[in-house]
Order: structure tokens, then C-alpha cells, then sequence
């Protein structure tokens, strides 16, 4: 357990310095950095998603819409 405490301070230490470093250059606080990636993030799968749904959804409205008929006798 003792090696996975480390390794997830590690991370969080090398993860904080790049925040803070952006922070800096920008002149804002670093917790508005991290705020925002995390937000960034929720947005943009959230949108990958979306996207998915709305042509998944198209594509069923097309196969309705303009189906194929093999001859005259289909209608």
C-alpha cells in the first residue's frame, strides 16, 4: 500500500508543479488552472459523446426515411 501512496504523491507533485508553472506565467492563481482543466475535460468527453448520439440518431432517421425498395411490389 506504502508504494502506492508514493507513486500517487509523486504524480500529484510532478501534476501540481505544471499547473502552478502555467499559473504563474498566466499571473492567476493555481487553483483556477486546475479548476479549469477538470472542466475542460468533463466538457470534452461529454461532447464526444453528444456528437456520437446526434449521428447515431441521424443515421436511424435516414434508414427510415429513405429505405431501399427492391421492386414495385414493395409498397
Amino acid at each position: 500500500m506504502n508504494i502506492l501512496y508514493s507513486a500517487l504523491l509523486y504524480f500529484q507533485k510532478r501534476g501540481y508543479y505544471v499547473c502552478q508553472r502555467i499559473a504563474d506565467r498566466l499571473g492567476i492563481r493555481a487553483k483556477v488552472v486546475r479548476i479549469s482543466f477538470m472542466y475542460l475535460t468533463f466538457v470534452t468527453v461529454g461532447f464526444g459523446f453528444a456528437l456520437y448520439l446526434f449521428f447515431a440518431f441521424w443515421m436511424r432517421i435516414k434508414d427510415l426515411i429513405y429505405t431501399k425498395r427492391s421492386s414495385v411490389f414493395d409498397l
